[in-house]
């Protein structure tokens, strides 16, 4: 009887040197079960702010208080209109460095590692990026600015995805960074920093990929941890439409009207409040309160009346004969629905950042088509949602990480999937990286850096040695995943060139002083 040679996509996990999986993280870690959605809210009285996308249809005098700049009705600053942040966690152990994206020494991704040190990284002697010894070879992809292995998994899924136009408008880092195999205690998710560092939405603060604490696979790291927004589950299209819920009045009237009969609840109430003194020195304060209470009511039936439009089955950038996803594929694989509601919220502005958590990637199963197949599919969902925001004309961050990384032995699997590569072999957690995506709507966003050289450093933040594993002592989240993700963090707010804030924000942060931070840095300003 012939034996199968690779796990399918949605096929868990089984490995003879694992025990069983007993806890939830197992379970995602191994496939066996998928990664869901989650969202993290604001408080109640600033759930519907809006830093996007505002129909302007209140009467003028309401429209102008909630517009109001710092006033309590304020919705338009809320969220100050930060990039949109997503983040992919790929849970189990995902090989990137050197197979996906490439690593080097000092000086930067071209500077290549030994063979061995690509073997180590699943790449055959007759692939390795140095072949040749500069960009033109075919085993270097600089099409999204960072340098991808030309076969990568990740990148052949991203360019299915994305236009021309939109690679060119896109530009990227890599951080070679430890992190311990097989764990959920990794602090790599860095959705409660992003916020703090300005990021919200007009429905939601951020969402994420499972109903955890960090909102996905991996913990937060506790410093940064708000108990004020807690993940709420989405992992579905009919989760996002029944976030707002304007009740029975839109169905009774039209949209105008329900609009209409919200602005007379409001004036109504504001008359009655003008004649009412409570005699209490927050008098003023409860007021506005109840008075924006009514308005934001008015508001929220104003923008979000029709449920459809945060339907993303029902957006034709999404789905559809010109969309991103085929009707077929956003029905038939539950990453791709779970994909498209995250970059719906995120995109528009309705939530500021996001993690989608894809599980199955502890792949080092005795072959190599299995962790390709996987790759494959996570990079159709991260172009999918670098094309959502060319459409949207938004910019975009993207940040990808995983818990560990694997090694191969050198031993090939030539199968159709396996593309004569090198078998996971086994987990390696000096082998891992993770890397960031940068979308600009006014082009590729640009290196720091005088010349080449320096510029080839700020791509790879960190460096591997010639064996293929993370120099520790290169960078200061080179072996500390707390210092990983607040390295994140300050490179999304160097983006909004307000890189100056992060020790103000986070005064007990690790990364030394500015130069050491300026180091850490990779790109300009884009917004």
């Amino acid at each position: 009887m012939s034996k199968k040679k690779h796990f399918d996509l949605d096929q868990p996990l089984r490995h003879p040197d694992h025990h069983r999986p007993r806890t939830r993280r197992d379970f995602l870690a191994q496939g066996f079960r998928a990664g869901m959605g989650t969202v993290l809210g604001g408080s109640v009285f600033s759930l519907f702010a809006n830093p996007r996308n505002a129909h302007a249809a209140l009467s003028s005098d309401l429209e102008a208080l909630r517009k109001s700049n710092g006033g309590p009705c304020d919705v338009s600053a809320f969220g100050a209109g930060k990039i949109p942040f997503i983040c992919f966690d790929l849970a189990g152990g995902a090989n990137i460095a050197g197979s996906n994206v490439l690593v080097g020494k000092e000086g930067g991704q071209l500077d290549f590692l030994g063979t061995a040190g690509y073997n180590k990284q699943g790449l055959p002697g007759d692939m390795v990026p140095s072949l040749g010894g500069d960009a033109g070879t075919s085993f270097i992809n600089s099409d999204l600015g960072l340098a991808f292995h030309s076969d990568s998994g990740m990148l052949r899924g991203i360019l299915e995805k994305v236009s021309s136009g939109t690679a060119s408008a896109t530009n990227g880092a890599v951080i070679p960074a430890r992190s311990e195999n097989d764990t959920g205690n990794n602090p790599h998710n860095p959705m409660y920093g992003i916020n703090q560092a300005g990021a919200n939405g007009s429905l939601l603060a951020l969402v994420g990929s499972r109903s955890s604490d960090s909102g996905g696979n991996s913990m937060a790291p506790a410093a940064m941890i708000n108990p004020e927004v807690r993940p709420t589950k989405v992992d579905r299209p009919s989760d996002v439409t029944g976030l707002v819920d304007v009740g029975d009045l839109v169905g009774l009237l039209s949209q105008d009207d329900t609009v209409a009969v919200m602005e007379s609840m409001y004036r109504i109430s504001d008359a009655k409040l003008g004649s009412v003194n409570t005699k209490i020195s927050t008098d003023a304060v409860i007021k506005d309160m109840v008075r924006c209470g009514y308005m934001k009511s008015a508001d929220l039936a104003d923008r979000f009346g029709n449920p459809a439009d945060l339907n993303p089955e029902a957006d034709p950038d999404i789905v559809g004969p010109s969309g991103i996803f085929t009707s077929s594929e956003l029905s038939s694989d539950n990453e791709f629905s779970k994909t498209a509601s995250v970059m719906k919220l995120v995109v528009n502005g309705y939530a500021g950042a996001g993690t989608v958590t894809m599980g199955g990637y502890d792949y080092h199963t005795g072959d190599r088509a299995t962790g390709e197949m996987r790759d494959l599919r996570a990079g159709r969902c991260i172009g999918a949602c670098l094309e959502y925001a060319a459409r949207r004309n938004q910019p975009l961050m993207i940040y990808v990480y995983s818990d560990g990384s694997v090694f191969s032995n050198g031993m090939l699997d030539n199968s159709v999937e396996g593309r004569g590569k090198g078998v996971w072999t086994g987990d390696d957690q000096q082998t891992a990286a993770s890397f960031f995506l940068v979308y600009n709507p006014a082009g590729r966003p640009q290196l720091l850096g005088g010349s080449v050289d320096e510029q080839a450093r700020h791509q790879q933040l960190g460096y591997m040695r010639s064996s293929g594993d993370v120099e520790t002592a290169s960078s200061p989240a080179a072996n500390n995943v707390n210092l990983l993700v607040e390295s994140v963090v300050l490179n999304y707010l160097a983006l909004h060139g307000e890189q100056s804030n992060f020790a103000t924000l986070f005064p007990n942060h690790g990364l030394g002083n500015s130069t050491l931070m300026d180091s850490m840095t990779a790109f300009a300003p884009i917004a």
